[in-house]
């Protein structure tokens, strides 16, 4: 990974009933299994007013809805050049 990843994820009711929870402790433990902390940046956020979409995950200023767990891997591991 040759870029600094800057995570936000939603943490409002909506985001974190629909699996954000799970989502941010799956990007936890893989900027630990990678050995990535020093790359990435994650923040949670309160309501991002997008609530139908969600739960959605902005990584570098880029929004993704409807996020699954499936779907973060492969951005992580696009951003990851794998």
């Amino acid at each position: 990974m040759n870029k600094q990843l800057n995570i936000t994820v939603c943490l409002g009711s909506s985001c974190f009933a629909r699996g954000n929870e799970e989502h941010l402790n799956f990007i936890e433990d893989y900027v630990e299994e990678y050995n990535l902390d020093a790359k990435i940046d994650i923040a949670g956020s309160r309501c991002e007013g997008k609530c139908a979409q969600g739960p959605n995950i902005t990584i570098n200023d880029k929004l993704y809805s409807n996020v699954t767990k499936e779907m973060l891997k492969e951005i992580l591991d696009n951003y990851r050049g794998k």
